[in-house]
């Protein structure tokens, strides 16, 4: 099966199967000793918004990394020994989970500080504006992050230099713990505040992969034509908690009604996806259990290459880091 709906789904597969299992190792083993945030739930989002970029264009996330990571083309090996802290990690075990990084895959990076990639998104889409590329980039973060001072910032000047960058506010609601309906005002929306800026914005079901590929590549031919910046604000829901391998939903927790998380796990993107190609392939859930069993043993030997591997040498602890020569 090698039609391009059917790679959107095999693309999440690849990612629920690696972030379950690495959910497991983590709260089984405790030896990934990195806060660890898991997109369990939100693979639709960065496999429909990744599939529509070009090998040319940048993705910059936060701290919820691991799928746009590896929807855009990053090394599995070179992520799993990084969540180990070891030196053959993508940032040679300094940087954990939220601080991931593959120029080869066109993966920019990842940071931990809310917001904190936005400009630097910015600032990337605008360099390619002024030398003449037609290349594009594209900022996962979240609906928190759209409360900073820096998102309102950026919004400004990628409007007024018509920058090619795509904004791709994946509001999932929450917070940390908070609400968005107890942080931004009823009635508004993050797509207005874009708008409002000048910035052509659309709001879409981040649960269904096929909406968003589709609107992501709206959005970035919107760029590449020279239209200036573009917000797409997607609509989804995480299943495990803010950082960590477990789930916050329920009495024990409080803040996440049952029924609220219930309601959005029935709304799976991958069952929704499966649902939707079985028409044209009858045999799509034989298909999916082939997937997950391949990517199944593909994290397995993920995993033991990244406990083979060493640690960094003490004596390179300032590799990289910036520090004053001696006068």
């Amino acid at each position: 099966m090698t039609s391009g709906r059917a790679q959107l789904l095999r693309d999440m597969v690849r990612i629920r199967v690696v972030e379950e299992t690495l959910a497991d190792y983590y709260r089984d083993e405790q030896q990934m000793r990195t806060p660890t945030h898991f997109s369990i739930g939100q693979e639709a989002t960065a496999v429909g918004v990744c599939a529509a970029t070009t090998s040319q264009d940048l993705v910059f996330t936060a701290h919820r990394s691991h799928a746009p990571y590896l929807a855009k083309g990053g090394d599995l090996k070179a992520m799993v020994a990084e969540l180990y802290g070891k030196q053959a990690g993508c940032a040679h075990g300094r940087g954990g989970s939220i601080h991931l990084v593959d120029r080869a895959a066109g993966f920019g990076g990842s940071a931990a500080i809310l917001g904190e990639m936005i400009p630097v998104a910015v600032g990337a889409a605008w360099a390619f504006a002024r030398s003449g590329r037609p290349r594009v980039v594209a900022t996962f973060f979240g609906d928190g992050a759209t409360e900073e001072g820096v998102f309102a910032e950026s919004l400004n000047l990628a409007s007024v230099h018509r920058v090619p960058v795509v904004f791709v506010c994946e509001n999932n609601l929450y917070s940390i713990s908070s609400p968005i309906g107890a942080r931004q005002p009823a009635g508004s929306t993050i797509q207005d505040r874009a708008e409002a800026a000048g910035v052509t914005a659309a709001r879409v079901d981040g649960n269904d992969v096929f909406a968003v590929y589709e609107a992501a590549q709206r959005a970035l031919r919107h760029c590449r034509e020279g239209n200036g910046p573009y917000l797409l604000e997607l609509a989804t829901y995480r299943w495990r908690e803010h950082v960590g391998p477990g789930f916050d939903h329920g009495q024990d927790h409080g803040y996440r009604p049952v029924g609220e998380t219930e309601a959005w796990m029935a709304r799976c993107p991958i069952v929704r996806a499966t649902e939707i190609l079985r028409e044209q392939h009858p045999d799509i859930d034989r298909t999916v259990a082939e997937w997950s069993a391949q990517y199944g043993d593909e994290i397995q030997r993920a995993v033991v290459y990244a406990k083979e591997q060493p640690f960094p040498d003490v004596d390179a602890l300032l590799d990289g880091a910036y520090h004053p020569v001696p006068r």
